[in-house]
């Protein structure tokens, strides 16, 4: 069984994107970081040119799928009926996407599948985790 999820998905740029009104987008979710989710934007999408990722907690992504969530870089609401806004805060902006919840659902459903939610805990690598912070090799 694979440890990564990915899932292509079409986000609008709604602010501080150069000319780019529908982007493609891609969700991932690794199973040996069990809490994160990360969502990359082409380079062309970008206002430096090269790739973007971003790395925020699922559970927040849930979360701002039902109520407005977040406080802090990444803020999750809902938009309408069928969208999601996320915010992604950084020095140089706010840039602003809408996806389709489906889409969110779906991934949100993959990742359920590979790492059940309050299951996360039983898949991380302390070991690792703690030899990446102090600099060591994983």
């Amino acid at each position: 069984m694979s440890t990564v999820i990915e899932q292509s998905v079409q986000a609008r740029m709604v602010a501080s994107a150069p000319r780019m009104e529908t982007l493609p987008a891609v969700l991932s979710y690794d199973r040996t970081d069990p809490f994160a989710v990360r969502m990359a934007f082409p380079a062309p999408a970008t206002l430096e040119g090269t790739e973007v990722s971003w790395e925020f907690s699922r559970e927040l992504l849930a979360a701002g799928m039902e109520a407005s969530a977040g406080v802090g870089d990444v803020r999750v609401r809902p938009f309408g009926y069928d969208r999601t806004v996320l915010e992604f805060h950084a020095a140089e902006g706010i840039a602003m996407v809408h996806v389709r919840t489906a889409e969110l659902r779906r991934f949100l459903r993959r990742a359920q599948e590979l790492v059940p939610a309050g299951e996360e805990h039983r898949f991380l690598d302390l070991d690792r985790s703690l030899a990446h912070l102090l600099g060591g090799s994983c």
